[in-house]
């Protein structure tokens, strides 16, 4: 006898092999792959999960790492009217007089508001900073919509390059958790691709994806352009075209309007259509030149290319190598710039719907490089990495900042008597829904005039054309005088006879841009009223 594995065998006889273990190891492995086939849903969503929590702690981090201002509607049109609807003390802008925008959006922050106010949590740091995780968490799914899609049309290596460069760009980095109506179209415009029926996908749902763009148009009516060619592709392609039309279409866009509809009388008082108005006053019109215009080529060579950054190259790369049918995707971003081209009045905001589109094409380029494929990714990563960081923690933050020093007041036992005047181009800082407390607070008002009188100039024209033949006409008695001053540093030279007659002393300087332009300076000063 002789030993042989463990195993006495017989001397002389011929050894057996152990091929008995070795099927049981692979019957294992055969009986968990078979395990897998049989619950086709369980490995992925245990990987859809750990890819969702990570999305949502990117983008916190992301919300953590914003704390500047982009536009004044990130707070006019949503946080402020959201206080008023929640606490019944705020300021509606003149958008709200003319019917231009709806309640619907602000109704998400006012219910997160109330919430907080029913908890006893309704803390000022808090109004701030939930609405913006909101919108974080909700950035981080559609981040997550984004891959799945990807993976679903091509594979999961595209699908990683593609949420790569999602999380790469510094624009979207630098708006995507922030309380814009443009940001929650582009979240929803993510969520309706997913379920977009675009050929050779199975995941299309003709009434999901159109109810998400019919809930978009309602937020902001614009947001119907980059998805004209779609629908219009689809529909082409679509055998039961009155089914789609009768039982989808129409469904999506009676329930969703009728919605906005119903909330828009409760809060206005009356029926009112916005999203017409919104058209009319934005298109049609063109009234929206009271705010600027730019050249019809802006988009294409200042705007899209700014905004894709160093994706550029690889965004046209991925547009030349891409199969046929992912040219509607290309279809919806040229015909969106267009579109939006022949506007007098452009921001980058405005396309930034068509982002994700891009990121399809930058990840299709990225995956299909194979010696510079690293290193590409490196160069993505750290050419964004500066402007995010850059134009999310220094550029444009004075405005936010200084708000903390009026915070202060609210705790200040003469608060029934401090009195704020903010001597800045109109919504330049964001007002209750940053201060939390019922204080005196005013700022220079800029309404256009909607009359056709050529002659009007508004409050805040009238001030910068003089500053201090305006303060002291306006402040002829001592009685009217703000107990605190807050302005750009380009306008004290200017006003500083008047500051020193009436006794103001600077109590604050706040950082605000490297880049100072016209009435905008790079620090912000706050003066208070000393007393005699």
């Amino acid at each position: 006898m002789e030993a042989a594995g463990g195993l006495l065998l017989p001397r002389g006889r011929p050894r057996r092999p152990e091929a008995v273990r070795l099927r049981k190891r692979r019957s294992v492995l055969y009986g968990a792959a078979r395990g897998a086939a049989a619950q086709p849903g369980a490995g992925a969503a245990g990987g859809t999960s750990a890819l969702t929590a990570l999305a949502v702690a990117v983008r916190v981090l992301n919300c953590a790492l914003v704390r500047t201002s982009f536009v004044p509607d990130e707070y006019w049109q949503s946080l402020e009217v959201a206080h008023r609807m929640a606490f019944s003390y705020g300021h509606l802008t003149w958008e709200w007089a003319q019917r231009l925008r709806g309640y619907s959006y602000p109704l998400l922050f006012a219910s997160i508001y109330k919430a907080l106010q029913l908890l006893g949590k309704d803390d000022v740091q808090l109004l701030i900073w939930v609405p913006r995780l909101v919108q974080a968490v909700l950035a981080a799914f559609a981040d997550v919509k984004l891959y799945l899609l990807v993976r679903h049309l091509e594979n999961a290596e595209t699908a990683k390059y593609v949420y790569f460069c999602q999380l790469c760009s510094w624009f979207t980095w630098y708006s995507c958790t922030r309380t814009l109506t443009n940001t929650m179209e582009t979240l929803l415009t993510i969520f309706a691709l997913y379920y977009y029926p675009i050929k050779g996908s199975k995941m299309g749902s003709s009434c999901k994806y159109l109810t998400l763009i019919a809930l978009a148009i309602v937020i902001r009516p614009t947001a119907a352009i980059p998805w004209i060619p779609l629908v219009f592709s689809h529909f082409l392609r679509e055998q039961r075209k009155a089914d789609l039309i009768l039982h989808n279409c129409i469904p999506a866009g009676l329930v969703t309007l009728g919605i906005s509809l119903i909330i828009d009388r409760v809060f206005f008082g009356e029926w009112v259509l916005v999203q017409l108005n919104f058209l009319k006053f934005n298109v049609l019109q063109n009234l929206g030149t009271l705010y600027g215009s730019h050249p019809w080529h802006w988009y294409l060579t200042q705007g899209l290319p700014i905004i894709l950054g160093t994706h550029l190259p690889f965004f046209i790369h991925g547009c030349v190598l891409a199969p046929k049918r992912y040219r509607i995707f290309l279809m919806a971003v040229i015909w969106t710039v267009l579109v939006y081209s022949t506007l007098s009045h452009k921001e980058f905001r405005f396309i930034y719907p068509v982002l994700p589109f891009c990121m399809f094409f930058c990840g299709y380029s990225l995956k299909h490089l194979k010696a510079w494929k690293k290193s590409a990714a490196s160069f993505l990563l750290v050419s964004n990495l500066l402007p995010a960081l850059y134009t999310g923690l220094i550029h444009q933050r004075g405005t936010l900042d200084v708000m903390s020093h009026v915070q202060e007041l609210c705790n200040d036992s003469n608060q029934s008597q401090a009195f704020v005047f903010i001597m800045m181009p109109c919504h330049s800082t964001p007002f209750y829904s940053h201060v939390h407390c019922p204080l005196k607070m005013r700022f220079l008002q800029c309404p256009p005039d909607l009359t056709g009188n050529e002659s009007y100039i508004d409050e805040a024209d009238v001030f910068y054309s003089n500053p201090l033949g305006w303060l002291n006409k306006e402040f002829y008695n001592d009685t009217l005088l703000p107990s605190h001053l807050i302005f750009f540093s380009v306008l004290e030279q200017e006003i500083s006879s008047f500051l020193a007659l009436k006794g103001y002393e600077k109590t604050a300087t706040i950082f605000h841009t490297h880049v100072p332009q016209g009435r905008v300076g790079s620090h912000i000063y706050v003066y208070r009223k000393g007393l005699k």
